[in-house]
């Protein structure tokens, strides 16, 4: 009994940390990644425009 109490109170944990820290700090990377892809790719357009003008 004592060891199924702890396997239910353990997996809520598990799913306490996933929900409270990995999660937002998955979605902060993907945001930040996002952020960086798209100065990324104004920076070739720009870049690209400019070597095309002259």
């Amino acid at each position: 009994m004592g060891r199924m109490v702890m396997l239910v109170v353990g997996a809520l944990l598990a799913l306490w940390v996933l929900f409270t820290f990995i999660l937002p700090m998955l979605m902060g990377l993907l945001q930040l990644a996002l952020i960086v892809g798209v100065i990324g790719v104004i920076v070739f357009i720009a870049v690209s425009l400019v070597g095309r003008s002259r």
